[in-house]
Parts: structure tokens; C-alpha cells; sequence
């Protein structure tokens, strides 16, 4: 024990020489070690209060998972911050003389780091206004998926076809998104329907709701409805509406479901789907004429 104390004590006077003096601070790579070691130990410190505090404390609470994310994050950024200038005291620098740092990272961000800083700052309002959480279906751009997570400077979304696009914060900020489970997790779907000219409309409404109705992913309450459209160039037009709240992140499915059921069912009572039809005059021209 006695000569692992001394071999420390060695190390420790072969790195404690000065470097450079930051006021009345002098740094030594002891004490540039002794910090980098600090941060370290205090970034895993925050990772881990981070996950305690959204997947062991506040599981127990009625908040939804992206929430609990939310607040997990917030707790990270806030014992990072706090963190950093606790070590900085106990290691004896004076944060009087980082002011000139300061300054210069101000002019940094005021030029190349610009959309760095309008990233963290957008992270901090989604984090806080919350327009958008961990596992809201979402569309920004040309982008739609799945929110997995929001970062200080990105958002991680995952599309249906299993790949993770990292989106900035900005983007959710400056542009229209649209989140297709913010207020409540029911959507209505429309799905159009043509059908020929002389089918009964009772019938085709009859049926449009059987076919909502014997899909289990539709919602009984709302109900679904059928809309008579209009008289179309080639066919009277219908509108299928239904609900539903299990497939917000396959719409494509249910869509393609209804689909099956709506021609399963046409077929079945003997009612046409319309194609375009034109009429063309064809004229006889005279034997004198001349093209």
C-alpha cells in the first residue's frame, strides 16, 4: 500500500508543473487530468440520472413515455451545467478569468457556430413547449416517422422502412410539422371510392360501412361514415371515413386494407368500378379534299 502511495506521489510531481496561468490559476497537466477525469465522471453521472430519473422514478407516474424523456433530458442539461462550474470551483479556477473565454466563444457563435447554438436553443423549446415527444408520429419536410429521441442538437426519427434520419432541432421550429398524434392518438382516414354510373348509392354507403366495420383496426366510436362526393366525369364518387387509433404509424396499411375489403365486397354484389370513357366522332371527308 505504502509504495503504491509513492508511486502515485511520483507520477503526481512528474505531471505537477505549470503550464499556463489563467488569473491567479495555475494549470498544471495534473490538474488539466484531474478535470478531464472530473467531466467524464460527471457526463456518465448525468447519463445515469437521465435514465433513473425516466425509466425507474417517474415510470411510476401516470406522465406518457415522451414526457418522462423530456424531463430526463431537461434533469441531464441542468446537472451538466451545474456540474461543470461546481468542478471548476473545487479545482481552485478562477471563473472570473474564463471571461475573456466567454467572450470568445460569443464571437465563435455569433459567426461559425450559429447553427449550432439554433439548434441547442431550438432543443431546449421542444423540450419545453413539447409540440413534438418520443413517439409521436410525425411529418417535417420530407420526413415522416417515428420520433425516438431529441438530442441537444438533433431529433432522431425512424421511418417505416427502418431508417433513423437525424433531423435538426431547427426544422421543427422554422418549418410546419405535422404530428399526427400531439392532442389525441384517434385519426380519421379517407378513402376515396369511384363507382360506374347506374349503381344503387344506398347500397355502395351499405356497403363502404360493412367493410369499415369488419376491420379490426377501425374504431367503433367514432363511427365511420360514407360522403356521396359528387358526379364525376366518369363515375359517382364516394368517400369511405373511418377511425382509428392502432395504425398511426402504418397508415399505409390500413389504407391498403380497406382497399381489399372495398373490392371484395363490390365484387361480391356485382357493383363496377368506372374507367375513363371518351367519345370520338370520326368524319368522312369529301374525295376532293386536299390535306
Amino acid at each position: 500500500m505504502e509504495s503504491l502511495q509513492r508511486v502515485i506521489a511520483s507520477a503526481r510531481d512528474i505531471l505537477d508543473f505549470p503550464l499556463f496561468k489563467t488569473g491567479s490559476t495555475q494549470l498544471t497537466l495534473w490538474s488539466i487530468l484531474y478535470l478531464i477525469l472530473l467531466f467524464l465522471l460527471l457526463l456518465f453521472l448525468a447519463k445515469k440520472i437521465r435514465f433513473w430519473l425516466a425509466n425507474r422514478i417517474l415510470v411510476r407516474s401516470n406522465l406518457d413515455p415522451g414526457v418522462r424523456k423530456s424531463v430526463g433530458a431537461i434533469a441531464r442539461y441542468l446537472v451538466i451545467v451545474i456540474g461543470f462550474f461546481v468542478i471548476l470551483q473545487t479545482a481552485g479556477i478562477d471563473l472570473t478569468a474564463l471571461s475573456i473565454l466567454a467572450g470568445a466563444v460569443g464571437i465563435g457563435v455569433g459567426f461559425g457556430l450559429q447553427n449550432i447554438a439554433n439548434n441547442f436553443i431550438s432543443g431546449l423549446i421542444i423540450l419545453f413547449e413539447r409540440p413534438i415527444k418520443a413517439g409521436d408520429r410525425i411529418e417535417v419536410g420530407e420526413v415522416e416517422g417515428e420520433v425516438i429521441s431529441i438530442g441537444a442538437r438533433a431529433t432522431t426519427v425512424v421511418t417505416n422502412d427502418n431508417i433513423s434520419v437525424i433531423v435538426p432541432n431547427s426544422s421543427f421550429i422554422s418549418q410546419d410539422v405535422v404530428n399526427w398524434s400531439y392532442t389525441d392518438r384517434k385519426v380519421r382516414f379517407k378513402i376515396g371510392v369511384s363507382v360506374a354510373y347506374g349503381s344503387d348509392p344506398r347500397l355502395v354507403e351499405r356497403l363502404l360501412l360493412e367493410v369499415a366495420r369488419e376491420n379490426r383496426d377501425v374504431l367503433e366510436e367514432p363511427e365511420p361514415g360514407v360522403r356521396f362526393l359528387e358526379f364525376g366525369d366518369n363515375g359517382l364518387q364516394f368517400e369511405l371515413r373511418a377511425w382509428s387509433s392502432s395504425l398511426l404509424h402504418r397508415k399505409g396499411k390500413l389504407t391498403s386494407d380497406l382497399n381489399f375489403g372495398i373490392h371484395e365486397k363490390f365484387a361480391a354484389h356485382g357493383l363496377e368500378f368506372p374507367f375513363p370513357q371518351r367519345d370520338i366522332h370520326v368524319r368522312t371527308l369529301p374525295p376532293d379534299w386536299r390535306g
